[in-house]
């Protein structure tokens, strides 16, 4: 199979894990290529993934995935969460030891990095780490702690983890609010403190955020804007965010 194919299908695969269907006008704009293409795809492959009235859905007659669903994944702002993935995945070189943080975006950036890629990912959340350890050239290091069903979060019930033994060459840290003047937030003070200690750890701090977090903010406080080495969202930010 044309390996352009082959790509786009992987992500719809992936985007299936995370949601019942995607409307073909969806995954579209999503792919950016045109609805006859993704029809032309399908058509083309026989695998996990088809058309049926308008949608693409798993394949009920190949689908053998009987796994238990211990999380559920936020399905807001799929397209946009998609680019940011695929801007962010491209940052991880040979050689990289990157922290994953908690939270929707960051399983969009695993599943898009190049299989080829040699790396290690350290991650604190079951999600990103079903993704990971997909990738055949990637050592995971699963931070562990008290499981939290709420973000898929694992808390550390120790004082030390494996966070404080590893320093990362990048850190991709995600949050739910991008503030002129109340900086970085997100909804969590537990995954507030383990971001702020990823942050501390690495070389390189990467926010991936998309634009809907723009102007909003949220009760846990993480850092200010420019304490972030490099911002990675789907719309360039106000120029004034950086004064």
């Amino acid at each position: 199979m044309d390996k352009k194919i082959q790509s786009r299908i992987q992500k719809l695969e992936f985007l299936l894990k995370q949601m019942d269907k995607i409307h073909l006008r969806d995954a579209a704009n999503i792919l950016n290529v045109s609805e006859m293409t993704i029809r032309r795809d399908l058509n083309t492959d026989t695998g996990s993934v088809v058309l049926l009235g308008g949608y693409i859905v798993k394949n009920p007659h190949k689908n053998t995935d009987n796994s238990y669903q211990i999380f559920e994944q936020e399905t807001k702002h799929i397209a946009e969460k998609m680019e940011v993935g695929r801007i962010a995945a491209d940052l991880v070189k040979d050689g990289d030891v990157v922290f994953f943080d908690c939270g929707s975006t960051i399983p969009f950036i695993a599943s898009q990095i190049d299989p080829s890629i040699k790396f290690t990912a350290l991650c604190c959340s079951i999600n990103t780490f079903m993704v990971l350890q997909n990738k055949p050239h990637c050592e995971v290091i699963l931070c562990g702690g008290n499981y939290s069903r709420n973000n898929s979060f694992l808390i550390p019930v120790q004082l030390t983890n494996e966070l404080d033994a590893i320093c990362t060459t990048k850190a991709f840290i995600s949050a739910a609010g991008i503030d002129e003047n109340k900086g970085i937030t997100c909804f969590n003070f537990d995954e507030a403190k383990t971001k702020q200690k990823a942050m501390q750890k690495t070389q390189q701090s990467i926010l991936v955020i998309d634009s809907s977090k723009i102007n909003q903010v949220q009760k846990a406080y993480i850092d200010k804007v420019d304490r972030f080495d490099t911002i990675v969202c789907d719309q360039k930010l106000p120029p004034h965010f950086f004064k």
